[in-house]
């Protein structure tokens, strides 16, 4: 017994994580194969069985691990994205939510034939967008302006408001009374608030205090705050139902904005974990499916899903920014970024089951039903967000622009060469005299420390798509390095090499996890650039031809140039790098530094 333990929780993390890790490969949404997943190994070969293998554990550990995930989605909010948006946020989040769930109940009710105590608990079940979709997909999309601030934020927020409004839903369909439902969202609603705010607040504050006054080791940390969130969590729920999941995600943003303490390590345990739990949550739940409940949904459950789509988001949205300073176009992409996730997946589970056993006709319709809208919203979102975006404008299939941290003199010459091919250049650097060289030479400096929290909120990265570390400081890039891929990616982080006698051993030595891709060559450190830039080297953009090719570039310089980027056919700029140089062609333009006397 012990052995089918075994085999079957391992199969679920394996699963959870080669699921996502195909999607990143294949660029589709991760949670579509780990529903596809989660389906092939539980009613398909019945590999899984969660109710087996976790028995009455299963639906704790479920809430248990949703409300890490809501902790952590909450220490990703930050008050500075809030002032010009706050208003659309709340009534998203309010009457936007209220529209949602009445509409939604009673097109359950007309399509899908479900009684009206179902449909109601269906509909505040689907209220719930969710940080677990939603967050991949504006990663993938990245669109500009405000607009991600504002469904970064619904999706958080709204997942303990669809949470209370079931349960409350749920209680009256156990109670048999219907009538009181409108007085007891009302109130529960009130003391969900007040328990998740201060409660948030009361574990917030212990743990801010407990690492100002270093009463806890460094190692520890992490395990401490995952200690009090769901510490936290558990107590909210004891004194009100669900109240749990807007305590932790209080407590996230309450970290997330406070200046007293360090939790970017804390912020990075978090992400790894809710990776890991997002993976096990959707193949165990997917795998409790039946095919005969599938079955029996009928045609009338696809156009139920139409109708959320295409009637019932639209209608909400323009209700919640009706008189907003949101322009349209980011209006009508509100409407095309509603994707269910987790939470509902985990509260339909629940309810459904618990009103199974107390014999409640048509109630094991509303789990198939769920994840009907799951997979065909995340479908529909997922593969039309970004053609969306970019017709809008507000965002751009493959960003092609740069970031330079450091704005000395050979920065910003580079800068200049690539802005002048038509793309977008940002420079950030602390000193104010290379700020005001920049920005007399037209470029688009940024004043600060590419370290701090306030760059990632402050830059606009609009059409920008790699870093680019070249300070005089090895540390400075690395950190830098360390410091972007959660906005480029690991991939499109890049630093000047570190130098040194043994440059190989260098390389070697240095974990590609710890610093970014190296640029140019492996003897292109800042001293040695700036040495042939102060010797009259210059940044120079050369066509090649079939009559003049790389062969003919190189038997003109010799050794004399480097080249630094290249300019492709397909308008894609690319990075010569110490491991992966670009192959130049007749037809691209190459940019290198070449020295005077011989350009």
């Amino acid at each position: 017994m012990s052995e089918h333990l075994l085999i079957g929780v391992a199969t679920i993390i394996i699963l959870g994580v080669s699921a996502q890790w195909f999607a990143w490969r294949l660029r589709l949404p991760s949670i579509l194969l780990l529903l596809l997943f989660g389906f092939l190994a539980g009613p398909v070969t019945h590999l899984i069985n969660p109710d087996e293998l976790l028995g009455e554990l299963l639906f704790p550990v479920v809430s248990i691990a949703v409300a890490v995930i809501l902790f952590e989605g909450g220490l990703t909010l930050r008050f500075s994205e809030l002032p010009r948006v706050a208003d659309v946020i709340f009534r998203l989040i309010s009457v936007g939510a209220l529209l949602t769930w009445v509409t939604t109940a009673v097109a359950a009710h007309i399509i899908t034939g479900l009684d009206w105590a179902l449909s109601g608990l269906l509909g505040a079940i689907l209220v719930v967008t969710g940080p677990t979709v939603i967050g991949p997909l504006l990663r993938q999309v990245r669109p500009k302006g405000e607009v991600g601030a504002v469904l970064k934020w619904e999706g958080i927020l709204i997942d303990p408001v669809g949470a209370v409004l079931a349960v409350l839903v749920f209680e009256a369909i156990i109670e048999g009374n219907l009538t009181q439902v409108p007085g007891a969202v009302l109130l529960g609603i009130g003391q969900t608030i007040f328990i998740g705010v201060v409660g948030g607040l009361v574990f917030a504050g212990t743990l801010i205090l407990f690492m100002r006054r270093y009463w806890i080791p460094d190692h520890l940390q992490n395990g401490v705050a995952l200690l009090l969130a769901v510490s936290s969590f558990v107590l909210s729920n004891a004194l009100h139902p669900e109240s749990g999941l807007l305590t932790v995600t209080v407590m996230g943003v309450v970290l997330a904005n406070q200046q007293s303490v360090s939790i970017r390590h804390i912020v990075e345990f978090k992400e790894n974990l809710t990776v890991l739990l997002i993976g096990f949550l959707f193949i165990l739940l997917a795998s409790r499916l039946q095919l005969t409940d599938l079955a029996n949904l009928g045609w009338g459950s696809l156009l139920f899903l139409l109708v959320l789509i295409g009637v019932i988001r639209p209608l909400s949205v323009l209700v919640s920014t009706f008189r907003s300073r949101l322009d349209l176009r980011s209006r009508i992409f509100l409407t095309w970024m509603a994707p269910r996730g987790i939470v509902a997946a985990s509260v339909a589970s629940v309810f459904s089951f618990e009103l199974v056993e107390a014999g409640h006709e048509g109630a094991e319709f509303i789990v198939p039903l769920t994840f009907l809208v799951i997979v065909g919203s995340v479908l529909f979102y997922g593969l039309t967000a970004g053609p969306v975006a970019r017709r809008l404008g507000l965002a751009e299939l493959n960003p092609q622009g740069l970031l330079f941290v450091g704005g000395h003199a050979l920065a910003r010459r580079l800068a200049t060469a690539v802005q002048e091919l038509g793309f977008r250049v940002v420079l950030i650097d602390t000193n104010w005299q290379n700020i005001v060289a920049g920005q007399m030479e037209g470029l688009d400096m940024h004043h600060g420390d590419a370290l701090s929290e306030d760059v990632l909120e402050e830059c606009e990265f609009d059409g920008i798509g790699r870093l680019l570390a070249l300070t005089s400081n090895n540390e400075v890039n690395s950190l830098a390095a360390l410091h972007f891929p959660e906005v480029f990616g690991r991939a499109a982080v890049y630093q000047l090499p570190l130098g040194a006698r043994n440059v190989a051993e260098k390389l070697q030595n240095k974990p590609s996890h710890l610093r970014g891709r190296f640029l140019f060559n492996a003897q292109a450190t800042y001293h040695e650039l700036m040495k042939r830039f102060n010797d009259g080297a210059t940044v120079k953009v050369t066509a090649l031809t079939p009559q003049f090719t790389y062969e003919d570039y190189q038997a003109h310089y010799g050794n004399e140039a480097l080249p630094l980027m290249l300019l492709n056919g397909r308008n894609e700029l690319l990075l010569f790098t110490v491991n992966d140089p670009p192959v130049p062609r007749p037809g691209h333009r190459l940019i290198s530094l070449v020295p005077t006397k011989v350009a």
